[in-house]
């Protein structure tokens, strides 16, 4: 079984989160299924970001055509921020006593 839930990309029935317990290290129907929604999430978040631009270019855009638009952004953004919080999940944690191959940070005053 795999050590972290996954958080899905769609709500529950009552708009609860729900999450995916597996022991497919992540290559199960339901989990590729999910990287497919996600997938199609981002390139609709994508889209509705060029109609954006276009309707507030418009100068005849009216109130109505306004707040659908920003309902719209609003789903679109609800979506993305469940994509990042469960891909942020499932990122791997190092332990600070780790020793890494890459580069080492320097601090701001080395020269």
């Amino acid at each position: 079984m795999s050590a972290q839930p996954r958080l899905l990309p769609w709500p529950g029935p009552a708009g609860q989160p729900c999450y995916l317990v597996s022991d497919a290290d992540g290559d199960g129907y339901l989990s590729q299924l999910a990287d497919e929604m996600e997938a199609v999430q981002l390139r609709m978040c994508a889209e509705l970001i060029g109609h954006a631009r276009l309707l507030l270019r418009d100068q005849k855009a009216d109130a109505r055509e306004l707040r659908y638009l920003s309902n719209r952004l609003i789903e679109a953004l609800q979506d993305a921020l469940r994509i990042a919080e469960s891909r942020g999940e499932r990122l791997p944690v190092f332990d600070d006593e780790c020793e890494t191959d890459g580069p080492t940070q320097a601090n701001e005053g080395d020269g």
